[in-house]
């Protein structure tokens, strides 16, 4: 069975840092793309970083210049560098995958992670 296990939440002051991570494991062929999604109270989840196997990434414009998303393909671990956080970065995180599996056959599909939860507060 395929999962997403994140982890790096926490509670930082304004302008900290933390980093996320997502590891995927499985019956996995391959990794299409992993990113980071989040959603704040009363909002959508909506797109915070994406990256493709091939390393072509993806911001929202909120988060372009502070934030790195990088992929280990050998680990199938997405990471997400969040530097100079701000409060309305506050959300809970949520690991997207979509990856290549074999279930039974060799499919496409795309995975969530339970999220995990960033707080930026004084």
């Amino acid at each position: 069975q395929v999962q997403l296990v994140e982890s790096g939440g926490g509670l930082v002051q304004p302008g900290g840092s933390l980093t996320l991570s997502c590891a995927a494991s499985g019956k996995i062929l391959g990794v299409n793309t992993m990113g980071w999604y989040r959603r704040a109270p009363g909002q959508r989840r909506d797109m915070v970083a994406r990256i493709t196997k091939l390393g072509t990434t993806n911001y929202a414009d909120s988060v372009k210049g502070r934030f790195t998303i990088s992929l280990d393909n050998a680990r199938k671990t997405v990471y997400l560098q969040m530097n100079n956080l701000k409060p309305d970065d506050a959300a809970v995180y949520y690991c997207n995958a979509d990856l290549r599996v074999e279930a039974p056959i060799i499919l496409d599909y795309e995975y969530w992670g339970q999220g995990t939860q960033v707080t930026v507060s004084s």
